[in-house]
């Protein structure tokens, strides 16, 4: 009776032991498919940038008529802040999410030259920000990132913060964008940023709504994933096959101007973070560029623009501003 007593005991240890474990199992791949499975990781072509899927929605409604523009920002259905000479000759339009590591890779890989082309006056950006990961991960960081940049724009100095914000962009699981006292500190790095008006524009959520139907722009748009970017109305992604690099991006651009001449009012040559705004946009700090690029949004730190690391978007023309 003893044996079978003990035997007894060792077979329903043994069987709590395996139930354990598989609890342990399904609440492991409970939280790898919150990390993971709600955002699809695409491979874009050879050293390209990830692209990250959509797949659920902005985390709110924008239908009011009355959303608040920041300075030279464009409103209607397709929400921009441009950056750069209002006359250069070509357009670059980025959709982007500040949480979205892709976009990191991105920026830092593009950056350098699409400062210099902005500072020459040969090319003037239009930034839509969107909220991809807030909505696929939960959160509110792309969201509250998204309005303190705005809320820089109005103190001239977007471009500026908009790279400190990728330059200490937190890991996608952590959601520190989420607290706006992070974000008002990052904004110390920006040389005269941190006003009353900027700190109370970003407590305030001021152009959260303007986020939102950015957003919603970007949902309707058949884009796939961020950073998603267009040349003049060209799909970067479908370009080289997908392995396109900065200096090919510079070539572009010189060879759309074709005798054209640089556009007026660019912001000024980059100097040090925050200085330097003309035209209400601050010279940046540059990154050190990496050396490939895909045009899609994704790996390697120059991932070249693209619709997303290419959940195919066909090429469509830069959203009116």
């Amino acid at each position: 009776m003893n044996q079978k007593n003990q035997e007894g005991k060792r077979s329903a240890r043994e069987r709590l032991q395996a139930q354990r474990e598989k609890e342990q199992a399904r609440a492991r791949r409970g939280r790898q498919a919150i990390v993971a499975g709600a955002v699809l990781v695409v491979l874009a072509i050879a050293g390209g940038i990830t692209a990250w899927v959509m797949s659920s929605g902005s985390g709110g409604s924008s239908s009011d008529n009355e959303t608040a523009l920041p300075k030279q920002a464009s409103g209607g259905d397709r929400p921009a802040v441009p950056v750069g000479a209002p006359n250069a000759p070509s357009t670059l339009t980025v959709w982007e999410d500040f949480r979205c590591p892709a976009c990191q890779q991105f920026e830092t890989g593009f950056r350098p030259v699409i400062h210099e082309l902005q500072d020459q006056g040969r090319l003037k950006s239009e930034y839509h920000l969107v909220t991809i990961i807030d909505g696929n991960a939960g959160g509110k960081g792309s969201l509250n990132a998204a309005n303190a940049a705005l809320c820089a724009q109005d103190a001239g100095r977007f471009r500026d913060f908009h790279d400190v914000l990728y330059a200490n962009q937190p890991p996608e699981q952590e959601d520190k964008f989420a607290d706006k006292k992070y974000l008002l500190q990052l904004a110390g790095k920006v040389k005269g940023l941190t006003t009353p008006a900027f700190t109370a524009c970003v407590n305030d959520g001021t152009y959260d709504a303007f986020v939102r139907r950015s957003n919603e722009a970007f949902t309707t748009s058949g884009y796939r994933g961020t950073p998603t970017v267009l040349l003049n109305g060209k799909d970067l992604s479908k370009v080289k096959g997908g392995r396109m690099t900065p200096a090919d991006l510079k070539q572009m651009v010189l060879d759309a101007e074709k005798g054209k001449q640089p556009g007026t009012g660019a912001p000024s040559a980059p100097a040090s973070p925050g200085h330097g705004a003309s035209s209400g946009h601050g010279a940046s700090r540059g990154h050190r560029a990496s050396p490939v690029a895909s045009a899609s949004p994704g790996k390697g730190a120059g991932g070249a623009p693209g619709t997303g690391a290419h959940a195919g978007h066909g090429a469509a023309a830069p959203p009116s501003s």
